[in-house]
């Protein structure tokens, strides 16, 4: 009996769909002689068989995916004389079960088609007339082993009789063996991650600073469990407020005033009030900052991104931190930054509201612990508590998401520090002079 196992079409082809069976059970197939017809994502094509003789089980069916190097046929040689098979007692066989595949849809047992036929298991049949006891036989079935597999299994016990013991052993070497398979065919699973180009693909080299972003990027995403919450914050107040002065305001201190400076104030008031989210780590220790440094990530003309930090921005008043924000956010579009204005930050945020996003799940900016990300601010309808009731209104409504390092920041440090970043915007004094 000889395996025909599933070829292998190109070098990133991990699996195939078997479209249609050309031969049937018991068919006569001659060597090369057209047996399959299956599809990759790449191709369509048949697939020849590797002798001539008797097609003697299909073990997958039609329209079902197979992974390559899976055995999908037997097929018994010309050279081996046909043996008519013996009935054993009655076996019931158990319902099979469907596993799913990684894309949701019903993938096969290592063994089993999805034919009802019993012949598939260990069943009532034997293609010789070799005696498996009703333990043996329990065993096989359970670990999904085929009646052709266990054929070939040498047996230790009278007239080659298969023991409980060598079942076991041979369940034991065919797991060794996939493990080997497995590591020998890692470096294989790696290459096929490689990028496949096409004639009129565009090869564009990272730059020095794309490289660096990538590798801190990376490296965050290893050292950091990550884990993100979200709230949604009414800022109306806040928008008026800033329609209101945003004239005054720049006549007289000769600045824009964004909305930046008014969401770093909130910040550093919800970090008073939650100093464990000012910290990092060091190996197994917590370094609670005493300074509260905040970055502000930059998108620059290049598509970069740089991030530099308002050093002890908790004793900024709005002016202040108004004045750094720009003057900071103008110099990093113009390549003029000094090393230290892009250091010693202990947290980070970044306006993904600027892209039209509502929301976002930024990377935590390494050695700090949590990066909040400003949402676009929207006018919604809301529901408003009165003392007279609820009703409808229209509000400047926004999504605050914080992505924050789970080994020393639990959901209720990071959801409470969130929340009372949320609280100080809603809270905003509308009739505040500057």
């Amino acid at each position: 009996m000889v395996k025909m196992i599933m070829p292998k079409m190109g070098e990133s082809v991990a699996e195939a769909t078997i479209l249609k069976w050309l031969k049937k059970e018991g068919d006569r197939i001659e060597a090369d002689e057209s047996l399959l017809e299956i599809a990759t994502d790449k191709v369509d094509t048949e697939v020849p068989s590797p002798i001539s003789g008797i097609l003697t089980k299909c073990l997958f069916s039609e329209g079902q995916v197979v992974k390559v190097g899976e055995v999908i046929a037997m097929i018994t040689s010309e050279k081996e004389e046909k043996i008519e098979p013996s009935p054993l007692p009655p076996l019931s066989v158990p319902d099979k079960k469907i596993v799913s595949s990684s894309n949701g849809n019903p993938a096969p047992q290592k063994v089993l088609s999805t034919s009802t036929k019993s012949e598939e298991l260990v069943s009532n049949v034997s293609l010789t007339e070799r005696f498996y006891s009703p333990l043996v036989r329990n065993i096989a079935k359970e670990s999904g082993i085929s009646l052709t597999d266990l054929e070939q299994v040498k047996g230790s016990g009278a007239n080659n009789r298969l023991t409980k013991q060598d079942l076991l052993n041979h369940m034991e070497k065919l797991k060794s063996s996939s493990e080997v398979l497995l590591q020998k065919a890692a470096p294989v699973l790696q290459k096929n991650t490689e990028t496949i180009y096409s004639g009129g693909d565009e090869i564009i080299e990272m730059d020095r600073m794309r490289k660096l972003i990538a590798d801190h990027m990376v490296m965050s995403k290893h050292v950091s469990p990550h884990v993100t919450s979200f709230v949604e914050a009414d800022v109306t107040n806040m928008v008026k407020w800033r329609e209101r002065v945003k004239s005054d305001f720049e006549k007289r201190e000769k600045e824009k005033i964004t909305f930046t400076p008014l969401f770093i104030e909130a910040v550093c008031k919800a970090i008073k009030d939650f100093p464990m989210i000012n910290i990092s780590v060091d190996g197994t220790k917590i370094i609670i900052k005493k300074n509260i440094n905040i970055g502000m990530a930059t998108a620059l003309p290049s598509g970069n991104l740089i991030v530099p930090v308002i050093k002890n921005a908790d004793y900024l008043n709005l002016i202040g931190i108004t004045k750094s924000v720009n003057d900071l956010a103008n110099r990093a579009r113009n390549n003029k930054l000094k090393p230290d204005e892009i250091q010693e930050g202990t947290f980070t945020i970044t306006n993904v509201g600027t892209f039209g996003n509502v929301m976002g799940t930024p990377i935590i900016n390494q050695p700090q612990v949590a990066i909040l990300a400003l949402g676009a601010i929207r006018k919604k309808p809301v529901v408003i508590e009165t003392p007279e009731g609820d009703t409808i209104g229209i509000r400047q409504m926004m999504f605050l998401s914080l992505s924050y390092d789970h080994r020393v920041v639990d959901g209720s440090l990071g959801g409470s520090f969130l929340r009372r970043i949320a609280d100080y915007l809603e809270q905003f004094d509308a009739t505040r002079q500057i």
